[in-house]
């Protein structure tokens, strides 16, 4: 792969989308943005306006897009946002709202470019999960969720295409320093009530995790090596070496060792 290779990235405007598309569109790549935001971007990509949210959105883009390259190589499915709260002070509609985004978007987009990924005989999907999809993270319930149920779907899906010499990988970013810190979304009844106080606090470690944490170009490289492999692996974990060591010891360790250091960092215990 790489000059001329068509490449679908979604959530393309901000963080790890944007850092994406541009490495990749730098490197020789033909590069979608797409995202519900207009952006300009520092490397040539293609910026093309479209909602994950929306069943015609997603259909007609691909559409356009398939009329003008012809083909469709790499799709990324990176579309997200992050809601903060307790489970039980996420609405039903939040919750909704959540799944929708993270989860049903990369379904939509997927199921779109399919049929024409098994037409051509190839194709690469990479569904952006995250270490929240490895490890549940407390007040990020529902953010969690998301990422777990695509974990499960790319297990699933990779089975599937096999066959038609589609491949399918998971990026698991850990925490990475992008605007997704001041774009998550509080529950509207996180204001009050019994978790304040141990919200408060947890909520403070997740955000200064996230402000010393990687830059997105390094998902953006791991990307790109992903995509230049020729049997690439389900999952690739993008992260310091303590996140990737977290990951690690909950498999290997029993639950009942492993939840309290959880607890411990996100000090849901004073």
């Amino acid at each position: 792969m790489g000059q001329g290779t068509v490449v679908i990235i979604t959530g393309a405007a901000s963080g790890i989308g944007r850092a994406c598309a541009e490495h990749l569109a730098g490197h020789g790549y033909l590069v979608y943005g797409v995202d519900r935001r207009d952006s300009a971007y520092t490397a040539p990509v293609r910026p093309v306006l479209m909602d994950v949210d929306d069943d015609e959105s997603v259909a007609s883009v691909v559409r356009q897009i398939l009329a003008e390259a012809g083909r469709v190589d790499v799709v990324v499915n990176n579309a997200g946002f992050g809601i903060a709260g307790a489970i039980e002070d996420t609405s039903m509609a939040e919750a909704r709202a959540q799944l929708e985004t993270n989860f049903f978007g990369a379904v939509r987009v997927i199921r779109e470019v399919l049929p024409h990924m098994r037409s051509q005989g190839s194709g690469l999907i990479v569904n952006v999960a995250s270490i929240g999809g490895l490890i549940a993270l407390p007040f990020q319930g529902l953010y969690s969720a998301s990422k777990f149920a695509l974990e499960g779907l790319s297990e699933a899906l990779r089975m599937e295409v096999q066959p038609f010499g589609i491949r399918v990988a998971l990026l698991e970013p850990a925490d990475c320093r992008t605007g997704f810190t001041a774009a998550r979304r509080m529950t509207a009844a996180s204001a009050s009530g019994a978790y304040l106080q141990v919200f408060t606090r947890s909520l403070d470690v997740i955000e200064a995790d996230e402000a010393h944490g990687a830059h997105p170009r390094i998902v953006a490289r791991k990307l790109e090596k992903v995509i230049e492999s020729r049997s690439p692996r389900l999952r690739y974990m993008v992260g310091a070496p303590g996140e990737r060591l977290a990951a690690m010891l909950k498999r290997l360790l029993p639950y009942r060792l492993f939840e309290p250091i959880i607890t411990s960092h996100y000090k849901v215990r004073p």
